[in-house]
């Protein structure tokens, strides 16, 4: 049996047959009522596949039809886009929501050229520099108190606000268990491990979850751990994933992987059956 505070969410880019942001919207509406527990898409601005969608109007979107799952961007790269930016959008979807809106925030890649077309920063230090500032900058706005920030990449300043009226949970996307991603996750509310070319097993996630606590993480603090992967029984392929071992070692959130190379048949029919079950 998976731990009873294991939940469910729907993982998927937002190109090629899911690239529509009417789609989108459909599927989330879809998901919501087929038991899943929340919906995060990618977020890219280039790729070699076509259509494709912003992925933060297409969350006030889906913020507006849906009333229960959780939403958010997994994840945002801040290095590429502004932080007071990123600050508003996520305050402007969370109040359309309700408050069930995640901020997954990460360094970024480069594998779409996201960086390097459009001549951003490509240096992976530097980005993750600029992802240490922008949180600052981000958590500055949200807070409603007056923000007079000045950084290597960032200056910010702004006059005491209205705080935020929901609470707005950070999770890190890390790629790697380096030290300082990890103190980094241990100081927000989540964590998402997406290594590259592999989805992770119970000993990867007990190996995260011991490096939290040595970062700093306190035992009993509410934080999640999400990890994705395919495990709904509507592949066309059978897989066989541990999620009993998964969430014993750690994970509260299974998110579904949703993929741009399969018809969009085949993604309504795994959102239609539901979250997976050992």
């Amino acid at each position: 049996m998976t731990r009873p505070n294991l939940r469910f969410g729907v993982y998927l880019p937002p190109f090629g047959p899911l690239g529509e942001p009417g789609v989108l919207v459909d599927l989330a509406r879809r998901a919501e009522a087929a038991g899943w527990d929340g919906v995060f898409l990618w977020d890219h601005v280039v790729t070699d596949q076509t259509p494709f969608v912003d992925t933060w109007t297409t969350l006030a979107a889906i913020a507006q039809a849906t009333d229960r799952i959780l939403l958010g961007p997994m994840v945002t790269p801040l290095p590429r886009r502004r932080p007071q930016v990123v600050a508003r959008q996520a305050s402007t979807v969370s109040r359309l929501c309700g408050g069930r809106l995640v901020l997954g925030a990460g360094a970024g890649t480069d594998e779409t050229g996201d960086f390097s077309r459009f001549g951003d920063e490509t240096d992976a230090r530097a980005r993750s520099a600029m992802l240490d500032e922008g949180l600052e900058v981000v958590r500055g706005l949200w807070s409603g108190e007056r923000l007079a920030y000045e950084g290597r990449h960032y200056k910010a300043a702004a006059d005491a606000s209205r705080p935020e009226p929901h609470r707005i949970p950070v999770w890190i996307a890390s790629s790697t268990n380096h030290p300082r991603v990890l103190r980094r996750a241990a100081a927000a509310d989540g964590i998402f491990p997406n290594p590259d070319g592999r989805e992770l097993g119970p000993d990867d996630v007990a190996g995260v979850v011991r490096g939290l606590r040595d970062a700093g993480l306190p035992a009993g603090r509410p934080f999640e751990v999400a990890v994705r992967g395919n495990a709904s029984p509507a592949w066309d392929e059978g897989k066989d994933v541990d999620l009993a071992g998964l969430a014993a070692a750690g994970v509260t959130w299974w998110m579904e992987s949703l993929f741009w190379l399969d018809p969009l048949e085949l993604s309504l029919a795994v959102v239609d059956a539901g979250p997976p079950r050992p």
